[in-house]
């Protein structure tokens, strides 16, 4: 039984894993790996967050650099918030899946915040964002519910 048990887990997809609305590693429960999701925004750059400075939102601890960037997060959080809950928005786009992301492989288009697998997925994501962005758009719910 055992053996049965562990051959249909390891069978499984990752996305039978992620119904999560936001990614975050399997042993924690940080949103974009304890980055500051406002510091992208303000900066210009992926900072670090500060454990004195945390929030829940959508049942993801978010760490903030500073008080200030706290405060913008909470008077609108889906303003700051990645899109596609940090999950990579390429695998969102093309293949319709989930994949995790990494918070140092990011963009900002129109005034969102994009999280993308690693540097070469971010490359395939960047030679059609506006592509990929309809894709995911038209994905993503369907994903998530």
């Amino acid at each position: 039984m055992k053996k049965l048990l562990a051959i249909v887990l390891l069978t499984m997809s990752f996305s039978s894993w992620a119904q999560d609305e936001i990614y975050t590693s399997f042993f924690s429960d940080k949103a974009l790996s304890g980055y500051d999701t406002v510091a992208y925004f303000v900066e210009g750059k992926p900072v670090k967050g500060d454990s004195d400075y945390v929030t829940e939102y959508k049942e993801a601890t978010w760490y903030f650099s500073s008080k200030e960037n706290l405060e913008k997060f909470l008077r609108d959080p889906e303003k700051y918030a990645p899109q596609y809950g940090g999950y990579c928005a390429w695998a969102v786009s093309a293949k319709n899946d989930f994949a995790s992301g990494d918070p140092l492989q990011w963009s900002i288009v129109d005034g969102k915040l994009y999280i993308n697998y690693n540097k070469e997925i971010k490359e395939k994501w960047e030679q059609d964002t506006a592509l990929h962005i309809r894709q995911a758009d038209e994905n993503w719910p369907k994903l998530i519910n």
